[in-house]
C-alpha cells in the first residue's frame, strides 16, 4: 500500500491553512460568507454595513444573516443559536439610518490570532 502523501510544499499557504484553522475553531461551519464578512470588518474597522454589501457583492439580506451569525448579537432570526461574538452591529451616531459594524475585544484578538499566524 503506497504511503499517504503528505509533504509540505507551500509554507506560505500552509500558514493561510492554519488561520483558517483558527476560525473554524470559533465555529466547525463557519460560512465563507462569514469569514468574507468578518475579514472584511477587521480591515475596514469599524463600517458601515452598506459598505459591505457594496464592496463584497452581498445582498442586504446575507450581508444581514452573516453579521447575525458572526455578532455578539442572538444570531440569525429564528435559529437558536446564538452570534459567535465577533463584532457588534449598532446605529450610526450620524445618520441612525444606517449600521456601523466593529469588532469586539473577542474579534479583535481572533484578528491578532490569525496575522500573527500568517504573518509571524
Amino acid at each position: 500500500m503506497d504511503p499517504l502523501k503528505k509533504l509540505q510544499t507551500d509554507d506560505q499557504l500552509s500558514s493561510l491553512l492554519t488561520a483558517w484553522e483558527t476560525l473554524r475553531l470559533t465555529h466547525r461551519e463557519i460560512p465563507a460568507q462569514a469569514v468574507t464578512v468578518l475579514l472584511y470588518v477587521a480591515s475596514h474597522n469599524p463600517c458601515h454595513k452598506q459598505a459591505i454589501e457594496e464592496d463584497q457583492n452581498l445582498t442586504t439580506a446575507s450581508c444581514s444573516r452573516m453579521i447575525d451569525a458572526i455578532s455578539d448579537g442572538p444570531g440569525r432570526k429564528g435559529v437558536d443559536t446564538p452570534g459567535l461574538g465577533l463584532v457588534t452591529k449598532y446605529s450610526d451616531p450620524s445618520n441612525k439610518r444606517r449600521q456601523l459594524v466593529k469588532l469586539t475585544p473577542k474579534g479583535e484578538s481572533l484578528i491578532r490570532l490569525i496575522k500573527q499566524t500568517i504573518y509571524g
